[in-house]
């Protein structure tokens, strides 16, 4: 059949001896003598629809591979945004497995965890000198650039150094504070002994010329060489 594969010698009438058909004439070779040499069947190698068909084919090729460029970019956006959104800055590995323990203190400090070590002199001599204020009010300003630094959009090497800076900051005013505290609780022993020494509670041990000699020999058997 015709729609199935070109057949020219299908096309009826023919012309038939040198020619002389008239319904040959009257049918093809008057109007279209050339219609039964052209394939016109829109489904055949070089018809409309196989050529609509192919373009199509083309264009889902061609669009295929722009979604897979789409998707590509989406994904890369997404992972750039992941890594900078200071929303998800919490689930960051290095966050959870060291800065979150080491700014613990820090993040969640109270007056019982900062004075409660030490003893109730101490704590109203801090307090009362204005120490105390001085330490809480540097741990409010360090504790919200630390909270602004997790909030804020910024790229992985960026917060990360920040966490890394304010962590030294950290460390050092702890030490501070700890000289201070130690200084503080020797204030308050040499005050204590001056007034034993004022009120003659001071037992003084008595002396002898041998106290001399013995304390050497114990310095010199203690002596490493």
């Amino acid at each position: 059949m015709v729609f199935q594969q070109w057949d020219q010698n299908k096309f009826y009438p023919k012309a038939g001896f040198l020619s002389l058909n008239p319904y040959y004439w009257l049918v093809w070779g008057l109007f279209d003598p050339n219609y039964h040499k052209t394939d016109i069947r829109p489904l055949s190698a070089t018809g409309e629809q196989t050529q609509r068909l192919a373009l199509v084919s083309t264009m889902n090729g061609i669009d295929n591979r722009y979604k897979l460029q789409s998707d590509t970019a989406r994904n890369t956006a997404l992972s750039q945004i992941a890594s900078q959104s200071g929303l998800l800055s919490d689930a960051a590995p290095l966050w959870l497995l060291y800065y979150k323990q080491q700014f613990n203190p820090l993040l969640n400090y109270s007056s019982v965890s900062i004075l409660g070590g030490l003893s109730p002199q101490v704590s109203g001599k801090l307090v009362s000198e204005g120490l105390y204020g001085w330490y809480t009010g540097e741990l409010d300003k360090l504790k919200e650039r630390l909270n602004g630094a997790r909030s804020t959009d910024m790229d992985r090497g960026s917060r990360i150094m920040a966490y890394y800076r304010m962590l030294n900051e950290y460390k050092n005013l702890s030490s501070v504070w700890a000289i201070r505290t130690s200084s503080a609780q020797m204030t308050l022993d040499m005050a204590a002994h001056q007034q034993s020494l004022q009120k003659g509670t001071v037992t003084i041990p008595n002396w002898t010329p041998n106290s001399d000699v013995q304390i050497a020999n114990k310095v010199l058997q203690n002596a490493k060489y």
